[in-house]
């Protein structure tokens, strides 16, 4: 198999490696995509905590033995326009849901959540091995009258990615790292520092199946320091650190399938979070 197409499989396996926090859909890489190629990605990912951190980190239960869990379906794509430029897209849909054994004793919300829109440029690569790219993403939140979808506010995100490829013994392996900084636009923010490394083998060489370790997090400030257990994506000051574990399988050249499963291992104003994602990714090529 080509240089390229072992780079295009590993990318793949890259964009649902972060399906988690608030069902939402990040796609962080360094590997470019070929001018006029597509890539679809439809996904379902669910939440669930039963715990949280507090401010001090101090793991406790939820009061009420309160429980949480969210079910996201997200539709991601991005486009190869040239060499240098491709386009992102993400639109999510969430249903969150906060029970407790007092009244009242439901707290659910449900909707179109924030749409995020970006231009990625690659800026370099060395002997076409190792990659570098720079994102920015426009956030513009797709619901009125609902703030349990989010934080209700226009935002930004400035994200710089390194990536490359290697190998261990007889397979090939992949590595990605990105970072990117974050402002919500209204009162309070917040504004966030949002973080993954990903290192990922392939199995057999043909890279029809995959298997990947991610570590995210995110880090985020606000002079709003209060917590909402049933609505815990509008809190604006809080951090994490998540474990994931990924296993990807392409049927063909143009259709893969990705499973994950996460944990949060640390945090503060937040919950202590399971997660578990499916992806689909399909190649369609324009040119």
């Amino acid at each position: 198999m080509s240089l390229l197409k072992s780079f295009t499989k590993s990318l793949l396996f890259v964009f649902i490696l972060t399906l988690w926090f608030q069902s939402k859909t990040f796609a962080d890489g360094g590997f470019p995509v070929r001018p006029g190629r597509l890539l679809i990605s439809p996904s379902v990912s669910y939440f669930f905590a039963s715990s949280r951190w507090d401010s001090t980190g101090v793991k406790k239960s939820f009061p009420n033995s309160g429980k949480y869990t969210s079910v996201g379906v997200t539709l991601y794509g991005e486009y190869g326009i040239s060499r240098r430029f491709a386009a992102i897209v993400s639109l999510p849909y969430v249903y969150n849901d906060f029970t407790q054994n007092v009244a009242p004793k439901n707290y659910s919300s449900s909707g179109l959540a924030d749409l995020e829109t970006g231009i990625r440029y690659y800026l370099a690569n060395i002997d076409f091995i190792y990659y570098f790219s720079l994102q920015g993403t426009a956030i513009t939140p797709m619901y009125t009258n609902n703030t349990a979808l989010g934080y209700g506010e226009e935002g930004g995100e400035l994200k710089l990615a390194f990536s490359g490829s290697g190998h261990l013994g007889d397979l090939s392996t992949y590595f990605n790292a990105a970072d990117g900084v974050r402002q919500y636009f209204g009162t309070n923010g917040p504004i966030q520092n949002r973080y993954n490394a990903t290192y990922g083998l392939s199995l057999d060489e043909e890279f029809m199946n995959q298997v990947s370790l991610t570590v995210s997090g995110i880090n985020s400030w606000s002079n709003d320091k209060s917590f909402n257990s049933a609505v815990p994506g509008t809190n604006k000051d809080f951090n994490f650190l998540q474990a994931s574990l990924s296993y990807g399988h392409s049927f063909t050249h143009e259709i893969s399938v990705f499973l994950s499963g996460g944990q949060f291992l640390t945090g503060r104003n937040t919950g202590v979070g399971t997660t578990v994602s499916l992806a689909f990714i399909y190649r369609l090529d324009y040119r």
